[in-house]
């Protein structure tokens, strides 16, 4: 969990979050059916949601190939939006948990989350062209790569 306290540390200082009740994660939890990887949850109940202009700030400034996320998602968007989101084309089997500005959605693989992980790979949804691709080995690993300089 270091590259995401790392991260929020370099990044998030200045911002006021509210961290999210373990209580509030294990509801989603059990509404998704799902296990959200420990390091999703250890962002969200030591930080909580972020919005996070900075993040696309730093992409631009790192000249990374890293998708512009904006926003993390409120838990009832988790659930909403990836239901939604199905609906609409997106390949099933996905649980969004962040958004870019355009309407692309990063997510988890619902059969990564069947089992209790520590860890599990982020997926990027192209809305435009309905299609999904891994862009991390490990939600750490995407955090972390803001980190880089």
């Amino acid at each position: 969990m270091q590259s995401i306290d790392r991260y929020m540390d370099n990044n998030c200082s200045e911002q006021a979050m509210t961290p999210i009740s373990n209580v509030d994660i294990a509801e989603l939890e059990a509404r998704l059916s799902v296990i959200l990887p420990d390091s999703y949850k250890y962002l969200l109940s030591n930080y909580g949601l972020l919005h996070t202009p900075n993040v696309m700030t730093k992409t631009c400034d790192l000249s990374v190939e890293l998708s512009q996320v904006q926003d993390f998602l409120s838990l009832e968007d988790v659930y909403s939006l990836s239901k939604l989101y199905e609906m609409s084309g997106m390949p099933k089997g996905h649980i969004l948990f962040a958004s870019d500005c355009k309407g692309n959605m990063f997510c988890f693989k619902l059969s990564d989350c069947e089992i209790k992980h520590t860890d599990v790979p982020v997926w990027f949804y192209e809305h435009e062209f309905h299609i999904v691709k891994k862009v991390s080995d490990s939600f750490s690993a995407w955090i972390g790569d803001f980190n880089k300089e």
